[in-house]
């Protein structure tokens, strides 16, 4: 193909491993199975930040948290980092948006206090063009509801914790698909689409049949909770909006509403892909498919996407490449990440890499190459300030009590490595438990872990500036290019 189209799809709160191709014992997801059959999938994906507004900023920009320092749904994302969508631009696309990326506006280039993005984190990243604007108010969708189909709501919220009660067909789901699809059909050219769907993400309540697909009773229990040394556990379960319904059958109702919500978008893919077909577009495009961060959905006593247990932050990843069907049902289970997303992006288009991004593109696997050298453990970060204000800090620039609420993981082959801003740490054995429950007791391991951790702060820092030398024939790059 000379320019393919570019379909990127984020399935908010999609945990990994609720995948019917990954092993899952009770979810179907055929149509993203199939899309797994027909590309490769990252079954060791990690998003980088939880909730929503860092998660996607990890993901937009290809930096951690560390760097992006968005750390919160409501802290602004810097407006010099570049992002998928002026990459998109810059391949010669009108990238466009169906759905919401949560991206707070930089406040500096804002002028007028007025302006309504001053109270809002959930715009519009800085480069897209917004077909369909779909926030957690959901307003075109309950317009749309109304005007279509005589359902009156005043919030989102009650419209999306009811759609067990109305048909599948009429679900946000498939508000945004008919939205894309009408929009596929209008272009004359290779287009760059981001299909932002809002499901699994709670409220837990499937679309239609989907609501009654999974039966409670089949439902597995989640992983228990364990003794938290740390003390954050214990914090964590005094939020009422985060702790898992004491209940066993409430949390097993819970959980099928969860899965039903994952087949219900599932069957929304299904019809994008036949319609690709019927359109003679599905070997043209090139689909990424992946999650801003993943659900506890009851494991540690947790709901939502908290803390620092894996059940956050291991999401689906899916790339298929029409150019590269050699490589069609692989399998990576090399650790992977979101922020590989933007520099695949980048490569996938034969753009220049940003010197900002902290991810590695995922080319060589869709090329069936191993790359000589690769990561050896996913990082993601937590930062819950936002839940302490205003008892922490005292609001002078120079206070660091705030920076202490927060933590960075290393999750490699056999441990967890947990390290807090207090500086305090945890280290989990998951090759002796994977439940997140034994601790490591060796002190030599955990001072490797520890010393991993440190390597990977120091070997990710900003290089935006740092790659840089003013040199007497102007900028020059540093080290300079080797001459032979």
């Amino acid at each position: 193909m000379a320019r393919p189209n570019i379909l990127f799809i984020t399935l908010d709160q999609f945990r990994g491993d609720s995948l019917s191709c990954a092993g899952h014992p009770l979810v179907e997801t055929p149509h993203l199975d199939e899309l797994a059959a027909e590309g490769v999938r990252l079954a060791r994906h990690y998003s980088q930040a939880a909730p929503c507004a860092p998660g996607r900023a990890a993901l937009y920009t290809g930096t951690y948290q560390t760097n992006n320092r968005v750390v919160a749904n409501g802290t602004p994302l810097d407006d010099r980092f570049d992002n998928i969508a002026r990459v998109a631009a810059r391949g010669g696309y009108r990238p466009t948006l169906f759905g919401y990326t949560d991206q707070g506006v930089d406040p500096r280039d804002v002028l007028g206090s007025d302006d309504p993005r001053l109270s809002n984190y959930e715009g519009i990243l800085p480069g897209f063009d917004a077909e369909l604007d779909l926030p957690g108010e959901c307003t075109a969708w309950l317009e749309w509801l109304a005007d279509e189909h005589g359902h009156h709501f005043d919030r989102g919220d009650d419209a999306l914790s009811t759609e067990h009660e109305r048909p599948a067909e009429l679900s946000v789901s498939a508000f945004l698909t008919d939205r894309l699809l009408g929009w596929v059909d209008r272009q004359d050219g290779p287009w760059f689409a981001h299909a932002s769907y809002l499901r699994p993400h709670p409220p837990y309540s499937a679309a239609g049949r989907f609501a009654r697909m999974y039966r409670p009773e089949d439902c597995a229990p989640p992983v228990p909770a364990q003794a938290d040394p740390s003390g954050l556990h214990r914090v964590l379960l005094g939020i009422p909006y985060v702790a898992a319904p004491a209940d066993p059958a409430d949390m097993q109702y819970l959980q099928s509403q969860y899965f039903g919500m994952i087949s219900e978008v599932d069957a929304q893919l299904g019809r994008i892909w036949e319609h690709l077909r019927r359109a003679g577009e599905w070997d043209d495009t090139i689909v990424i498919v992946t999650s801003d961060h993943g659900e506890q959905l009851g494991d540690q006593g947790l709901l939502h996407k908290v803390g620092f247990f894996e059940s956050s932050y291991h999401v689906l990843g899916i790339v298929r490449d029409p150019r590269c069907p050699s490589t069609f049902g692989t399998v990576v289970d090399r650790f992977t990440e979101n922020i590989d997303v933007m520099p695949t992006l980048c490569e996938l288009l034969g753009l220049p890499i940003p010197a900002q991004c902290d991810g590695y593109p995922l080319t060589p696997f869709l090329d069936g190459v191993e790359p000589p050298s690769w990561r050896d453990a996913a990082y993601y970060e937590w930062d819950w300030r936002d839940s302490q204000l205003p008892t922490v800090g005292d609001g002078r620039p120079w206070d660091r009590s705030l920076e202490q609420m927060s933590l960075a993981v290393r999750r490699s082959e056999h441990r967890a490595f947990v390290q807090f801003g207090n500086g305090t740490w945890r280290c989990f054995d998951l090759a002796t438990d994977p439940t997140w429950r034994t601790e490591e007791q060796d002190p030599s391991v955990v001072l490797a872990e520890a010393t991993a951790m440190l390597a990977w702060r120091s070997s990710n820092l900003d290089r935006t500036m740092t790659g840089l030398l003013l040199r007497d024939g102007g900028v020059g790059r540093f080290p300079p290019p080797r001459t032979t």
